[in-house]
């Protein structure tokens, strides 16, 4: 079967952009990643109204992407922070290597918002897709695509 003959009614892909594909989603899991944890600081750095934020973050908490943990500064009433899960901080990759694709092809000229930089040696963060066997990097022409088991023909 070719991939034209593959039915994409169950493709991992369209059901990840169901959860995450949509531009303001991606931007407060952007924020996430870099440390913001309350409503108002996501409202206020992202810049979208609070009705669509409060949709994004619950479709979030939803999916298990955030969780929900309530905190309370004194003298105020208890609220609720957002936090990344194991399911969300596994996106990271993704986000990464949508940075890395915007700074190759559609950078700023005064250079990057956000420079990622490995901790212990100062080096710059890349995303590669690799061999799991090698460990080699791969580019598109190397690597195979054929139907997997969840496949089904097109109808």
């Amino acid at each position: 079967m070719k991939w034209l003959e593959v039915s994409t009614e169950n493709c991992t892909v369209q059901r990840t952009l169901d959860l995450v594909g949509e531009k303001w989603t991606l931007l407060v899991l952007r924020d996430a990643f870099n440390g913001v944890r309350r409503f108002d600081d996501f409202h206020r750095h992202v810049g979208l109204s609070e009705a669509v934020l409060a949709g994004r973050l619950r479709k979030l908490v939803e999916a298990g992407i955030l969780a929900m943990v309530p905190y309370q500064e004194r003298g105020s009433r208890a609220r609720h922070e957002y936090r990344l899960t194991s399911k969300g901080r596994d996106l990271w990759p993704v986000l990464v290597a949508l940075r890395q694709w915007g700074e190759t092809h559609v950078a700023n000229p005064e250079g990057p918002v956000l420079d990622l930089r490995h901790t212990a040696c100062d080096a710059p963060v890349n995303v590669v897709v690799e061999c799991s066997r090698d460990h080699v990097a791969l580019t598109p022409s190397e690597v195979t695509a054929r139907p997997g088991p969840a496949a089904r023909p097109r109808a």
